[in-house]
């Protein structure tokens, strides 16, 4: 385990109602748990948002003490080739279960990095040992998952944590750890985050690993990202026509804080829609901020690409089309 998931691990929920952010879910998965049946099961959502979490929930529910020896939880993206299915998954999921449950659980995280001849291999196990296994699974993206998997699963989808459930976690974290929060780093920690509740915890450990007393400066220094303020600077002069200022607060921006270019283009995108302009003007702003971070993305000089949005901007301010 890597340092930066020591909090993770230690403030991971260990019943439902400790789960933040999914409580549609969490009923459904409840309800069945209770009832000792559970169906094969796929969870499909962003990282960071509880499905591993629910996952063990879920086994240590059912087994309690002896959920270790009814569990096997592979990680598809370490091992995602046809011999895995065929080996381990196969020979955990042929044997009985132990305890007054009749079937065992097998989770495979990430399974949409599975490949497509390992996915037909996995949906004829899970045909043939139902009786003695079930599958959870969990994926990012369940398009990557083929159509026979899903037709066999219940697939239950989680949703990016809002801001008040990032706060509910982060609370309970500070609280049991000590550590003394700024008012203001909640609101900071829910944007470097953006929903991903794991990747919070690691930004507040590794602040707190500086000092207990935390504000949203040092969240921002941790992240490395642009502050609101220097990418609002950055339009407004573009919009006023300036061009060489802007290019230039953007240069000192860039190297100062050794910010790359695709987290500048997230940064104005977002600024994009405080900006004083018509709605129309910011919808083709948007549009163009899509084909640089495109270019950008491809392999083009990310300066000269921000240079060109910028000239945009300019164009913009001045009434022109784009």
């Amino acid at each position: 385990m890597s340092q930066s998931d020591i909090w993770t691990e230690r403030y991971r929920p260990t019943k439902f109602e400790e789960v933040v952010g999914q409580q549609e879910v969490v009923k459904r998965v409840r309800s069945l748990v209770q009832a000792l049946n559970i169906p094969h099961i796929l969870f499909a959502g962003p990282a960071g948002t509880g499905k591993s979490t629910l996952a063990l929930i879920i086994v240590k529910e059912l087994y309690g003490d002896k959920w270790r020896d009814n569990y096997l939880e592979l990680n598809a993206s370490d091992e995602r080739g046809i011999d895995v299915v065929r080996q381990k998954v196969k020979d955990f999921a042929r044997t009985k279960a132990l305890g007054s449950v009749p079937f065992k659980v097998i989770f495979l995280d990430e399974a949409d990095a599975l490949t497509k001849e390992a996915q037909q291999a996995l949906r004829r196990t899970m045909e043939n040992y139902t009786n003695t296994c079930r599958f959870i699974m969990s994926c990012n993206y369940s398009s990557k998952i083929i159509d026979p998997i899903q037709s066999r699963c219940v697939v239950l989808r989680f949703k990016l944590l809002e801001k008040k459930d990032i706060a509910e976690v982060i609370k309970r974290i500070s609280e049991k750890e000590k550590l003394k929060l700024a008012e203001d780093v909640y609101e900071t920690l829910y944007e470097a985050s953006e929903g991903d509740c794991r990747r919070a915890i690691n930004l507040l450990q590794a602040t707190a690993a500086i000092t207990p007393d935390i504000n949203s400066e040092m969240i921002r220094i941790i992240t490395a990202k642009t502050r609101p303020v220097d990418i609002r600077a950055v339009l407004e002069y573009a919009l006023s026509g300036d061009f060489l200022k802007s290019k230039e607060k953007l240069l000192d921006v860039m190297l100062r804080e050794s910010i790359s270019g695709t987290d500048v283009i997230k940064s104005i995108q977002k600024e994009i829609w405080n900006l004083p302009i018509e709605p129309e003007i910011k919808v083709r702003l948007t549009e163009k901020t899509g084909e640089t971070e495109f270019r950008i993305v491809e392999g083009s000089d990310e300066f000269i690409q921000l240079e060109a949005l910028i000239a945009s901007f300019v164009l913009a301010g001045q009434g022109k089309t784009l």
